[in-house]
């Protein structure tokens, strides 16, 4: 059954609490990306702009002991949320007690409260020890932070594959119906929930990143339901390891998944793609490499990116696809020399977009590769969540998402 969506909720006069993803990176006490709070603007205007009362709160980092307070103090972000939206925003620095109720009662139409990191809540600085009440979904916290609304929009898909008080523990004491998908959730669910239930094809996935061992659920659910499946960066020499290949000095993972690789690539019948060439280096740096075919790879050959080959093989796999999802870079993109693979792959994407498929790029190494490349805008859908779009795409239930109402 599909989801209720914010624009389903009457939030008019109503109390909204709003679990926002605002775990920003911080350096210094200072946000150094935005792009998350900037993303939850929209649904957080929606509520204000048709007369809710927005109660916004987010986790920030972890919070394991006394020390991790301090650096994870959620309140400049309650700053950059007040500039970006361009109206106050009253912070409470508490995630419980009087001052965060008085707060909330005190709230007319159109307004909007902050409340302070959720995840202070896992540490117990009178006893000094770690409870995890908001992490382990604690059903008095999320009880509690229940009755402080009268409906529940979940936003952040970062962490969707949790269960937590402030999505999970807060969707079952709100009441039945009260809960829905920001816009940021929704599109979620739209593009890699229909990716994974109903993709157009064909459809094609494009797994990178350095490791199998974190992607082997993905990757064998992949191979169940994508057409076919382009496997790029360090991971890649797993796999070529696997067929026997000299590769040199390149990341490599230890024998078992090695052996894992092989059994993935007898179940996919020819449905994984490798690469026929790669860039190579002897050291670690970023210096101009050598693109060298996979079979002719010396000893101190150290694969760093994909090669010019194998980017026009992808681009043969790819033509005419519907449905793309990508996940993890196809080399080490941060150094200019090994960072061809990963533009090439993000310039297909774009091309296949204006052809009117359906890109979709999961979070983490790719995300952040293609906002910081400049393709964040010419792809359908740049995921917010790493290990949840994985875990999404890999076809589990998201207890982020399962927990929000049914229409």
């Amino acid at each position: 059954m599909a989801k209720k969506v914010l624009t389903d909720l009457d939030v008019k006069g109503k109390k909204v609490l709003i679990r926002v993803d605002f775990n920003v990176p911080m350096k210094d006490g200072k946000i150094t990306d935005n792009t998350r709070v900037v993303a939850a603007l929209p649904t957080i205007k929606y509520v204000i702009e048709n007369g809710g009362k927005a109660i916004v709160f987010s986790h920030l980092g972890r919070i394991k002991s006394a020390d991790d307070f301090k650096k994870n103090d959620i309140t400049p972000v309650a700053h950059e949320l007040e500039k970006e939206i361009g109206q106050k925003v009253t912070f409470v620095n508490a995630t419980r007690g009087k001052a965060l109720e008085d707060a909330i009662a005190a709230m007319k139409d159109g307004e909007i409260v902050m409340f302070q990191n959720t995840r202070y809540e896992d540490f117990d600085l009178a006893s000094n020890t770690e409870t995890k009440k908001e992490s382990k979904n604690n059903e008095e916290l999320g009880a509690y932070w229940a009755s402080l609304g009268d409906l529940f929009v979940n936003d952040a898909f970062g962490t969707a594959h949790r269960a937590a008080a402030s999505n999970v523990g807060i969707a079952a004491h709100i009441g039945e119906g009260k809960s829905a998908a920001g816009f940021l959730l929704e599109k979620e669910i739209k593009f890699i929930g229909g990716a994974v239930d109903s993709p157009k094809r064909p459809y094609v996935a494009i797994m990178g990143g350095s490791k199998v061992s974190d992607k082997i659920g993905v990757i064998e659910a992949l191979i169940q339901k994508a057409d076919k499946v382009l496997v790029g960066g360090a991971m890649m020499f797993t796999f070529l390891k696997a067929l026997g290949k000299n590769i040199g000095s390149s990341r490599c993972e230890e024998q078992e998944f090695v052996d894992l690789a092989k059994s993935l690539l007898d179940k996919a019948n020819g449905k994984i793609v490798l690469p026929v060439d790669a860039v190579v280096n002897t050291a670690f740096e970023d210096v101009p490499g050598t693109a060298k075919s996979v079979d002719s790879f010396d000893a101190n050959d150290m694969g760093l990116d994909i090669g010019p080959k194998t980017l026009e093989l992808f681009k043969k796999e790819l033509a005419g696809a519907k449905t793309v999802v990508w996940n993890g870079p196809m080399g080490v993109f941060e150094m200019k020399n090994y960072a061809a693979g990963t533009i090439g792959v993000c310039d297909l994407l774009a091309d296949l977009t204006k052809e009117g498929a359906a890109t979709i790029i999961g979070g983490g190494d790719s995300a952040a590769a293609a906002n910081q490349l400049g393709y964040g805008d010419k792809v359908s859908h740049i995921s917010t969540g790493g290990g949840a779009s994985l875990e999404y795409l890999e076809g589990k239930t998201l207890p982020g998402i399962a927990c929000i109402s049914e229409k």
